[in-house]
């Protein structure tokens, strides 16, 4: 899997010229540039030419471009992607994923360019593992709000109600090696809980987190990063293991644990999201 961050990842309406143009000084690690839920339906058509224009301009930096199109069961979706052909973008993300077959329509549509899928309907959580084996499907965005809806679950904070389907997207993701980011998190002047639903979603495995405001930045941006702490163990096993296999043993020690070989891929997985990171940050 790469190395990429995608701690934070902002949803920019496509219509909103003032909004496209602040996103190329904010600190997120992807950008979603929304043309779907975004957009009002007597808006899609401005919003597609809008976005075209603002991309073309550049300027967004090392942020992952990730343009959302108009599912293929609407006027507009077809049309999106044909704009988007040779554009620079990094991604095209298609919602309601429920089948690969979705995707291999949309792959047909434009070439070289990485597909995302947005994870919100049952079937497509059911279907999870064939979706992420998509040869062209590099990316899961997890819509939390869609999903709610479909289930008919009532809010909690653990989001207990949606925990199946949250991990069954990630097993798939996990399992073929496709970038997975949790949904958002609709209170955006409610740091607290943002901060405990980062750090429940960074605790599950997910790689970040989509939002839907500025603000929310920093607290996801933090939440996903490694720690000092972090970094530090991880920095302080690889050592010892290595000295220990100098030595001729299998197995090092570390404040009292026991180190071994997979610790320590673990521990140089971190070191290079910390150094992508810090990469980004410039």
């Amino acid at each position: 899997m790469s190395t990429r961050p995608y701690r934070s990842v902002l949803y920019i309406p496509g219509s909103k010229e003032r909004a496209l143009e602040k996103a190329r000084t904010l600190p997120a690690d992807a950008i979603i540039f929304d043309l779907e839920d975004a957009v009002a339906p007597d808006a899609k058509i401005e919003a597609r030419a809008t976005l075209k224009a603002e991309l073309d301009k550049g300027g967004y930096g090392n942020r992952a471009k990730i343009v959302r199109i108009n599912g293929f069961d609407t006027a507009w979706g077809k049309d999106d992607v044909a704009a988007f052909v040779g554009a620079d973008i990094d991604a095209v993300l298609m919602p309601k994923v429920d089948s690969p077959a979705q995707l291999d329509e949309l792959a047909s549509l434009i070439p070289d360019v990485d597909l995302w899928a947005m994870m919100e309907t049952p079937l497509g959580m059911l279907n999870a593992a064939q979706i992420a084996a998509h040869p062209r499907l590099k990316g899961f965005v997890m819509g939390t709000n869609d999903l709610a809806k479909e289930l008919n679950t009532r809010f909690r904070a653990d989001r207990l109600p949606m925990m199946g389907g949250l991990h069954l997207c990630l097993l798939a993701a996990k399992a073929h090696g496709v970038v997975i980011v949790d949904g958002v998190y609709n209170a955006f002047k409610d740091d607290e809980g943002l901060k405990a639903e980062c750090d429940q979603g960074r605790d599950m495995g997910m790689d970040g987190k989509t939002l839907i405001h500025p603000a929310q930045l920093e607290i996801a941006n933090t939440a996903f990063a490694p720690s000092d702490t972090e970094i530090d163990l991880a920095r302080r096993q690889i050592a010892a293991f290595e000295e220990a296999e100098a030595s001729g043993q299998g197995v090092a020690v570390v404040d009292g644990k026991i180190v071994e070989n997979l610790h320590v891929v673990t521990a140089k997985g971190l070191l290079a999201k910390a150094h992508a990171i810090a990469k980004m940050a410039g």
